[in-house]
């Protein structure tokens, strides 16, 4: 996704129509390029320095007088004092560099919902790219040169941004895209409590039936429903927008009202604290037969949101359970499927078993090494032993394999003794418990 892309899908992901976000566009075009790190051409003979070094210097904390030098910057071309210090104390707080381009849409946003609702309104409601571009240019960036000459030159940039994403549907009326980014969003409660939270797990569900997005929203739609989730992708690869990433969703259990505020309700002590709240959660259309396979525009749209997630919240690589990373080490896993910390189950084992093709696409995405399947492990000759158990969702199984049949839907936490292992689809290693009932993925237990 190029610069552009990446910058439209944002703008319609905030709710601005098509008009709005083309508008808005031709603007930013006129005053920077789309170029998030440029410095306004007549200073950088003034300064003596170009974009890049500018750039690195501000970052680096060698050039102190960026807020008062009156240069513009980015984007937007912030010239004020006062603007470019928020800018720079936007970017700090991010962790970013103040030529980032998502932190700069963060900070322009951030500007239009605080200091200009009255354009922000605008951009949400236009249905004229003309409009749009005009309340931009007289209201939020305010040039020198406001002539009809100025207008219309802005116009047409905007009207070539809206001739290009408008009309192959990044911005439908229902604001579904093939784009990550380029998501609805429906009501959502005010989950205060869960905001302090900091993102760093993707969780993946599949649901049973080949829908789209807007019927997934509808039934993840979290006023008064028992399960939300944050994103739906829909069979065609469309996504939906649920509930806010930084507000989270809640697996099942629904919510309560705490002091007026609603607040989701904590299923077994487990969903709340291990899973949900603290991951981004994403449902996915299936098929309603086993194995609930999910379509090719489906598993590509959703490797693409689950990049652009771990883009946005400094997600540097996914480590899911099978990763030969992770051997030991399974809470240090980022990546999960409902099943494995929240007291449901996804229906079959499709995501379950595809979680390593995913992250390795994912990582490819970000830049990074990919998650390579850990390799099997022999079984070892130290039997028995015994191992602590607390997770309260651990399955006994007939066979050491997710395909046999469960005997114990949740094992009860404590201390068990391990008789046999063995390698088996679905874990690492597995192990026979001493009692004989069957045997439990070791991937969640702890030798002692």
């Amino acid at each position: 996704m190029n610069t552009e892309e990446r910058i439209w899908s944002y703008l319609k992901g905030q709710g601005l129509t098509d008009a709005g976000a083309a508008g808005l566009m031709g603007n930013l075009y006129a005053e920077s390029g789309l170029r998030p790190n440029n410095l306004q051409n007549s200073y950088e003979g003034k300064l003596g320095m170009a974009d890049a070094e500018y750039t690195e210097l501000v970052d680096k904390g060698s050039y102190a007088n960026f807020g008062n030098d009156r240069a513009g910057y980015g984007l937007a071309q912030w010239t004020y004092p006062t603007r470019k210090a928020a800018l720079l104390a936007y970017a700090k707080a991010a962790g970013k560099s103040i030529g980032d381009l998502e932190m700069q849409l963060g900070f322009l946003m951030k500007e239009l919902s605080t200091s200009y609702k009255s354009v922000l309104s605008v951009l949400k409601t236009a249905t004229s790219v003309r409009a749009a571009s005009d309340a931009v240019l007289l209201q939020f960036e305010r040039p020198a040169d406001q002539s009809e000459t100025a207008k219309a030159r802005r116009a047409s940039y905007g009207q070539k941004y809206f001739d290009k994403y408008a009309k192959k549907g990044s911005g439908s009326t229902m604001g579904f895209s093939n784009s990550p980014l380029a998501t609805v969003r429906m009501i959502s409660p005010n989950r205060t409590a869960n905001r302090n939270h900091v993102i760093d797990t993707i969780t993946i569900h599949c649901f049973v039936g080949q829908v789209t997005a807007k019927r997934g929203c509808e039934v993840f739609q979290p006023d008064d429903k028992e399960a939300s989730c944050n994103y739906v992708v829909g069979y065609d690869g469309k996504i939906g927008l649920c509930v806010e990433e930084k507000d989270r969703s809640w697996c099942s259990g629904g919510y309560k009202k705490v002091n007026g505020v609603k607040v989701p309700i904590r299923v077994n002590g487990i969903s709340g604290s291990s899973n949900d709240y603290q991951a981004v959660t994403i449902e996915v259309a299936s098929d309603a037969t086993h194995p609930y396979a999910i379509t090719e525009k489906a598993m590509a749209a959703l490797i693409e949101l689950c990049a652009d997630i771990c883009r946005r919240n400094g997600i540097k690589r996914l480590l899911w359970k099978g990763d030969k990373n992770l051997v030991g080490k399974v809470d240090q896993q980022n990546m999960t499927v409902h099943r494995w910390f929240a007291p449901k189950a996804c229906p079959g084992d499709y995501i379950y078993q595809r979680l390593g093709d995913i992250a390795t696409k994912v990582n490819a995405k970000l830049g990074v090494s990919g998650s390579a399947p850990a390799t099997p492990v022999a079984p070892s000759s130290g039997v028995p032993y015994k191992v602590r158990i607390t997770a309260t969702d651990l399955r006994i199984r007939e066979k050491p394999s997710t395909d046999s049949a469960i005997v114990q839907k949740a094992i009860e936490p404590g201390v068990y003794t391990i008789v046999s292992e063995a390698t088996g689809k679905g874990a690492t290693l597995w192990g026979k418990l001493k009692s004989g009932k069957g045997w439990v993925s070791l991937d969640f237990c702890k030798k002692i």
